[in-house]
């Protein structure tokens, strides 16, 4: 309800207060519509001020024609906000839905929340990816990663097709890259059989012998942990929402094997893992370790710096490409040894709750043993190589 109204303009210009606000507002009617914006301060004679200056600038907005009725992008991000959480509820992972919002709150708000639908441009994006890229990382020497970037025209892109679907906007740009380096696919970091060798030989040694007493638990944890990711080929934010009940061991018919069974809820909502007989025994040592409860997480914690040292004192931290390695990589070495190993690679996507096309192009790729060799060096029989030109002289004389 307004409490205090001031006329300025002959009319066409008020300046007014409202219920649970110090400030003064102001507002006009201008093209067809009303216009509304804060002084933001509780002094009658600058709120005036910053009316007038307000008014006249919309007014020379429309008199050149510049003054557009347009939804704003903040105004598209609040409706991608209430859809999102609406028609996804359950069916999205509540991590991955958070770092939509986060990217919205951190960066994209602050550049674009402002600017009607219609000024999100092809050359307002690149201008962004500019200032992103000569941006530091918080805690690092370095420019955001080009997949951070990725993702938030993930999140960009969504929040401009809520726009087209709203009538808001007439089509969503395109956020292509430009200038972008060749798009050639390279592997993930992963570990070869060698240097996985030597790394779960190292994390056993320090559960054995850690730095000091207490640390020996923690040790012992990752060690069972990188045992676990290895043979699992869970993503790091899976194995940590697993709780005991998720995990059941068995008998396993096809293979005589014992292994695990886990009920995995990740990015893709709730799915399915198959371990390989090499889980079984960390997961009962943490088990026996942690006197785990049904609802207690078998993995709460990932270990990380502990994880790097070893890497550092390994000097596994780093591929031969200079890729950097991290707890994901040993996701990247289940796949990798399961394909090296002659596993199928559909039903290895469907264990990993990937797509068949994502393991082709970053796992399959790269990895020597599935050339087939016996296909590779075939060689027509002597025999047939010494008769080969008489047939053909027979054929041209004919």
């Amino acid at each position: 309800m307004t409490k205090a109204h001031h006329e300025m303009m002959d009319g066409r210009l008020h300046v007014y207060t409202r219920d649970g606000s110090r400030f003064w507002q102001c507002s006009t009617f201008l093209n067809e519509r009303n216009w509304r914006t804060s002084t933001k301060t509780d002094s009658l004679a600058e709120a005036k001020d910053f009316a007038e200056d307000w008014y006249l600038t919309l007014r020379g907005k429309h008199r050149a024609g510049t003054l557009k009725h347009e939804r704003t992008f903040a105004q598209a991000a609040d409706q991608f906000k209430e859809e999102y959480e609406a028609l996804t509820d359950g069916e999205r992972n509540a991590t991955y839905v958070a770092g939509h919002w986060r990217r919205l709150n951190l960066h994209l708000l602050p550049f674009f929340g402002k600017l009607g639908l219609s000024e999100v441009k092809p050359a307002k994006v690149q201008e962004y990816r500019i200032k992103r890229r000569k941006e530091i990382v918080k805690g690092k020497s370095t420019a955001p990663a080009r997949s951070t970037i990725k993702q938030e025209m993930v999140t960009l892109r969504q929040v401009l097709n809520t726009a087209v679907l709203h009538g808001w906007l007439e089509a969503a740009p395109s956020l292509k890259e430009q200038y972008r380096k060749s798009g050639k696919v390279s592997h993930r970091a992963w570990f070869s059989p060698d240097e996985y060798k030597q790394l779960y030989e190292a994390t056993r040694e320090r559960a054995q012998k850690p730095k000091r007493a207490n640390y020996k638990e923690d040790a012992e944890d990752l060690h069972d942990f990188v045992l676990f990711m290895a043979n699992t080929g869970l993503r790091p934010d899976e194995v940590k929402l697993i709780q005991f009940r998720d995990v059941k061991i068995v008998k396993d018919i096809a293979t005589k094997q014992t292994i695990l069974e886990i009920d995995v809820r990740g990015k893709r909502g709730v799915g399915f893992c198959k371990s390989t007989a090499g889980a079984v025994l960390p997961f009962q040592r943490v088990q026996k370790r942690r006197k785990g409860q049904p609802t207690d997480r078998v993995f709460p914690v990932g270990h990380q710096e502990l994880f790097n040292t070893i890497l550092v004192e390994q000097k596994l931290k780093f591929d031969r490409e200079g890729q950097r390695r991290t707890i994901y990589s040993l996701r990247h070495t289940y796949i990798c040894l399961r394909l090296m190993e002659g596993a199928d690679i559909y039903q290895i996507a469907k264990n990993c709750r990937t797509s068949v096309k994502m393991i082709e192009d970053f796992y399959a790729s790269h990895i020597k043993d599935l050339l087939d060799t016996a296909s590779i060096n075939v060689r027509r029989p002597r025999s047939y190589r010494k008769r080969e030109p008489e047939a053909r002289q027979g054929d041209s004389a004919g």
